[in-house]
């Protein structure tokens, strides 16, 4: 196998195939030969174990979790990829690649299709444009996954695990939490990719919860007021959902009330029973005849 870590080999291969890189895309392939093994290894690939990847590149983080995994299914969006990589992985034989769009395919299926009877681990190096649509689309399918070890950008990563209360939360991180136990892993500077990106990275991992971390009556008003919440970030909890839900500040403030939260509180300051006490206050006051 070549040492895809090498910038030279990488220049050679990619010019033989003709393929250039994609700014719209965001392809930033890891030439630092730290990282793929330590992300397989600390995401959880092992004998029994499938391991789905989205956004294979070269297959550097590809042939790492094919040496510790039972099977790997890469998918891949662009098309100039595969015979790159049929060529880069052909000494393993328990790798499939799926070209399609990860946003867009039926995962539920494909993991059920590919890795019967197996626990199954996510791994990917995102892209900045795909990160919080993929993430939240892989969360709120539920999709029966151990965990999900992805690399983003380093203040995507702040964001996405801040732990609600702290100042960086934000809608994601509130969704993040309710659906798994989210971990800062290790930071991966910007010379560790060609071409270099104009900002570092970093490597998390989502531990999926098997139940809910907090009671709520209702999913789908948990989001909602989540969303509405941080909104306004600038914006007092009392404001932000008046204006974000079209409710009266009344109504609000008897919604906070209910949840025991001030009047004065914002969004980052609530810790996640708080925001589930919130969500359960707006369910149960929408049930209250007008």
């Amino acid at each position: 196998m070549p040492n895809l870590t090498s910038p030279a080999v990488i220049k050679e291969l990619l010019h033989r195939h003709g393929f250039h890189f994609s700014k719209a895309l965001g392809q930033n392939f890891i030439i630092n030969p730290g990282i793929c093994p330590r992300m397989a290894e600390e995401g959880g690939a092992a004998p029994g174990v499938g391991a789905l990847e989205i956004g294979p590149g070269i297959g550097v983080l590809t042939a790492e979790l094919a040496r510790r995994a039972e099977k790997v299914v890469a998918i891949e969006l662009d098309d100039r990829l595969p015979p790159i990589l049929a060529e880069t992985l052909a000494e393993f034989k328990n790798v499939k690649i799926i070209e399609g769009d990860a946003l867009k395919l039926d995962l539920k299926k494909i993991i059920a299709e590919e890795f019967p009877g197996m626990e199954v681990i996510l791994a990917a190096n995102l892209p900045y444009y795909i990160t919080s649509p993929l993430v939240m689309r892989l969360l709120e399918e539920r999709l029966p996954l151990q965990s999900l070890t992805v690399m983003v950008q380093k203040e995507a990563a702040r964001r996405i695990i801040a732990p609600p209360g702290e100042r960086e939360c934000g809608a994601i991180s509130a969704a993040v939490w309710y659906y798994s136990r989210p971990e800062l892993l290790f930071g991966v500077s910007r010379g560790s990719f060609l071409p270099a990106p104009e900002v570092d990275s970093a490597v998390i991992r989502l531990n999926l919860r098997k139940e809910p971390p907090i009671p709520l009556p209702s999913e789908e008003d948990y989001f909602a007021v989540v969303k509405a919440a941080f909104a306004q970030r600038r914006k007092t909890v009392l404001n932000s959902l008046s204006a974000s839900l079209g409710l009266s500040k009344e109504w609000v403030r008897e919604m906070l009330g209910e949840a025991g939260i001030p009047e004065n509180a914002r969004a980052e300051q609530l810790q996640l029973e708080e925001l589930g006490r919130l969500a359960a206050a707006y369910t149960a006051s929408k049930k209250l005849p007008a």
